[in-house]
């Protein structure tokens, strides 16, 4: 399968969901090539973004397993094939 570079921007609007997004970007760091983060404190939100490449699978994987941690919202934006 073709790999595809992206990116993924990654809303948290409850902290204490931080553990679980950790581990899970730490399942997926294979296709991770650079990830900023930057907490918005005043506004209890954080936002984290993503430079990815792989394939749209494993992209697709990160991205929905991210997608269902309550609080955290996330929205990829990939190469076309």
């Amino acid at each position: 399968m073709e790999k595809r570079i992206g990116t993924i921007t990654v809303l948290i609007k409850d902290r204490q969901e931080t553990p679980a997004i950790n581990q899970i970007l730490s399942d997926h760091a294979s296709v991770i090539l650079c990830r900023q983060g930057l907490p918005f404190r005043e506004r209890s939100v954080a936002v984290i973004s993503l430079i990815v490449e792989g394939t749209m699978d494993a992209i697709n994987g990160l991205t929905g397993r991210l997608g269902r941690v309550g609080g955290v919202e996330c929205k990829a934006v990939v190469t076309k094939g």
